[in-house]
């Protein structure tokens, strides 16, 4: 197949389709008339409308890994903004990131992120840091996934790199388990530092077996978190 070109057009069009569900999520939040069901629906058709504009070729392994009614702490590798609709695309819409607290900032995009549930993390900030994993704790136990990038902001080179452990701490303060993704492919659509996105990118996404933080009791602390964040890491980097 012919290399596709790198469209300016098409990264302003994903970015029109998040203003797009962004504003009317500002506004509701302005009335006090957010619902998550409602946000919910919005995240579904933006995430499904970004992959279809890009003309994403979406191979799925391992949805069976995907249990119903089962709560996830979903951990996946990041190369690229593209991640996020694939994930909804993938995952369905009963999800939320955490994710930096910089992109909060971004006018419309911020405060939609914030009515609809997506979770700020300040990392330099160690009891906010804290605060922001006991709020994903309670979306956990309303039955919401949580989605963490343990890498903590897009890799470059491609290359996994090494794993924040403030994820790892939820999992096994909340008693929920991991769900390892690993998503191959997006940073041909758009890489870490680029604009222009190029279409018909081939991407493929594993789900692997959950990791239940209970198999890590017998461990104490620091302990627990390393070898749990150690075991999820490659078990994604086995995907990638």
């Amino acid at each position: 197949m012919a290399a596709q070109s790198k469209s300016l057009l098409l990264s302003l069009a994903a970015v029109y389709e998040t203003f797009l569900i962004s504003f009317p999520t500002v506004v509701d939040g302005a009335l006090g008339r957010v619902k998550k069901e409602v946000c919910d629906e919005r995240l579904d058709g933006w995430g499904k409308r970004i992959v279809a504009h890009a003309r994403m070729d979406v191979e799925v392994v391992g949805r069976e890994n995907l249990v119903p009614g089962q709560t996830y702490l979903v951990m996946s590798n990041h190369q690229s903004h593209y991640d996020i609709p694939v994930m909804f695309y993938v995952l369905g819409p009963n999800l939320r990131m955490i994710t930096k607290s910089e992109l909060f900032k971004v006018p419309i995009w911020g405060g939609a992120m914030r009515e609809s549930g997506f979770i700020s993390i300040d990392r330099s900030n160690r009891q906010r840091a804290v605060e922001s994993l006991e709020i994903a704790k309670k979306s956990l136990a309303s039955g919401v996934h949580i989605w963490i990038a343990p890498e903590g902001t897009r890799s470059r080179s491609g290359e996994l790199l090494p794993f924040k452990k403030g994820g790892f701490a939820l999992s096994l303060d909340a008693g929920l388990p991991i769900l390892p993704v690993a998503i191959k492919g997006t940073r041909e659509a758009l890489r870490a530092d680029g604009v222009r996105s190029t279409p018909g990118a081939k991407v493929r996404v594993q789900l692997f077996p959950h990791v239940d933080p209970k198999d890590y009791a017998s461990l104490e602390g620091k302990a627990a978190r390393e070898k749990l964040a150690e075991d999820v890491r490659r078990t994604i980097a086995g995907g990638l």
